[in-house]
């Protein structure tokens, strides 16, 4: 595991575990650290500069979202992307945003439609500039940015809980199998739909949008086999 690949820093001033969770899911999800990988405690803590404790709980974290396997006397390894897992998050994911785009629709937020604008913006930018990382993060909040308006927090949390290995299938796909401009002309739509609460086409516009994966996952399937377990 190279150096770059866990070159966020901890903020001492936070709790450590949840850092030390999610600069290692990144890393995994964006593929920095490799499908197969060994992934060592003592190696984490140095390079994050904490005690080998919060590594510890990050692992059985990790472990529980499916991203990595400990294997007693053998060590501790990235697993390979799960077509299965991949699927199950999707309809997880899906039927909890469909809900959460009818309640938009329902029961309005004011300013929901512009902040999803403003995302779109960022979004714009990023994909101008070609930052993949920067377009997942704005992509991540415009989700995000739904659910939350509408009270549905924990809705959210579940869907971040599961989609670890979709996730590593949306950094494979980016440009070429789903093109930037095209993902955030599905948003804008999305944003449309709920500022018109036109809840029909919002939910048409959603589902459209989350069941992009399902594409990109076969082809994905197909052209890197090793990549992806036998499920």
């Amino acid at each position: 595991m190279t150096a770059e690949a866990l070159s966020a820093k901890i903020d001492r001033r936070l709790p450590t575990t949840p850092q030390v969770f999610e600069v290692l899911r990144q890393a995994i999800v964006s593929l920095k650290i490799g499908i197969g990988q060994p992934l060592s405690e003592n190696e984490v803590a140095v390079q994050l500069g904490v005690s080998r404790t919060p590594v510890r709980e990050a692992f059985i974290k990790l472990a529980g979202t499916g991203l990595i396997e400990v294997l007693p006397q053998r060590g501790t390894f990235v697993v390979k992307i799960s077509p299965r897992a991949v699927r199950d998050a999707q309809f997880v994911r899906e039927a909890l945003e469909v809900a959460v785009v009818r309640q938009a629709c329902l029961k309005p937020v004011p300013d929901l439609a512009q902040r999803l604008r403003e995302l779109i913006a960022l979004q714009k930018s990023a994909a101008e500039d070609e930052d993949f990382d920067r377009f997942l993060t704005h992509d991540e909040a415009f989700h995000k940015t739904m659910a939350t308006a509408v009270g549905r927090d924990r809705a959210w949390r579940v869907i971040e809980g599961e989609k670890g290995q979709m996730d590593r299938v949306r950094y494979l796909s980016l440009p070429k199998a789903s093109p930037l401009f095209h993902l955030i002309g599905q948003h804008e739509a999305i944003a449309t739909a709920i500022a018109t609460e036109n809840l029909p086409a919002a939910e048409t516009a959603l589902r459209l949008h989350l069941s992009e994966i399902l594409g990109v996952l076969e082809r994905f399937q197909r052209e890197m086999p090793h990549l992806f377990a036998d499920d």
